[in-house]
């Protein structure tokens, strides 16, 4: 019998392999939409299933047939629209031109977050700044005590909107202020979406399950979990490149082109018997996408909408939702 390969676990893109300096991801760049909405979401990931569908893939082989697929479902409940951020061009890149909050605040929210004590004050900055401004933004907050898996604190985060230029953005942001956004308002059946997300971690993690390395026959070196070398003589010194121990997971992930399959509220039965596992029961909207998503049960997910979409959105046709026990029962 021969020797059986297979490919390494560990990609050598993703430097530096460190832990994630916090549970909510940024986003890096916004796709640029001219029609004036909201770019970005937030769920929280319940649990994985599986439904049946007709495959609608143009370059399938499938196409026309019912196929089973795994699906991930992301609770979704409303975020809160709090501030408009304004941008300005500099020499030295693009600068905050003003904060543009709103006029009352909750009082609960505003012990966990950093928020202006007078809000009238950002509002004659606002008026003074709009017309030197490039792009324009939102700051919204979760409302994870809506859940049911115990989470209560709120995350703030920055949400890029779509428009033609700064202005329609500007009108756009000033009639969300001080609102509540449904996951439904944000995407719709069959559209594709990013995801950006902490991955699970392992912790401290050597060579072999870190990046697949091969394990030493016991005749090298009394060692079986290490690495061969780590390296040639010239440059002298251990280049990056070298497989070694370290952090394992718990990482920052983009995946690009995940299809919505279903945007819904609860009273569209999602949750399966005895609860999604480490989570429990779906309380809110929810978002089904196609597969798997980055970390665990109750991480919190970013949703943008596609920087560079494949396919034309298309609402899939479902028909089978499998609510069978988790439980391994």
């Amino acid at each position: 019998m021969g020797k059986i390969n297979r490919p390494r676990h560990g990609s050598m893109a993703f430097r530096p392999r460190k832990r994630a300096n916090s549970q909510v991801p940024g986003v890096g760049a916004w796709p640029a939409v001219e029609e004036p909405a909201l770019l970005g979401f937030v769920g929280f990931k319940a649990g994985m299933t599986h439904i049946r569908m007709i495959d609608d893939d143009p370059g399938s082989v499938n196409k026309g047939h019912e196929i089973s697929t795994a699906v991930t479902v992301l609770e979704a409940p409303p975020i809160h629209v709090f501030c408009v951020r304004a941008y300005e061009k500099t020499p030295y890149g693009k600068r905050i031109a003003f904060d543009l909050y709103e006029e009352k605040f909750d009082a609960k929210v505003a012990k966990e977050l950093t928020l202006t004590k007078n809000p009238a004050l950002s509002r004659e900055k606002a008026e003074k700044k709009k017309e030197g401004i490039v792009d324009v933004r939102v700051l919204a907050y979760t409302k994870p005590g809506m859940c049911g898996f115990g989470k209560k604190n709120a995350e703030a985060m920055e949400i890029g909107l779509g428009g033609k230029d700064a202005k329609a953005k500007l009108d756009y942001a000033k009639t969300i202020l001080g609102k509540d956004i449904k996951a439904s308002d944000f995407v719709k059946d069959g559209e594709y979406i990013d995801t950006i997300a902490v991955t699970k971690g392992h912790g401290w993690q050597g060579p072999v399950k870190r990046f697949g390395i091969s394990m030493q026959r016991h005749k090298a070196t009394n060692k079986y979990r290490h690495v061969g070398t780590l390296g040639p003589w010239h440059p002298s010194r251990v280049m990056y490149t070298v497989p070694m121990a370290g952090q394992t997971g718990y990482h920052n992930r983009t995946e690009s082109g995940k299809r919505v399959l279903k945007v819904a509220d609860v009273k569209d039965a999602v949750t399966p018997k005895g609860g999604f596992m480490n989570y429990g029961v779906v309380k809110n909207d929810y978002v089904m996408v196609k597969g798997s998503v980055a970390g665990p049960a109750k991480r919190l997910i970013r949703m943008r909408k596609s920087v560079r979409p494949t396919l034309a959105a298309a609402k899939p046709d479902i028909r089978y939702l499998s609510l069978e026990s988790k439980q391994g029962v």
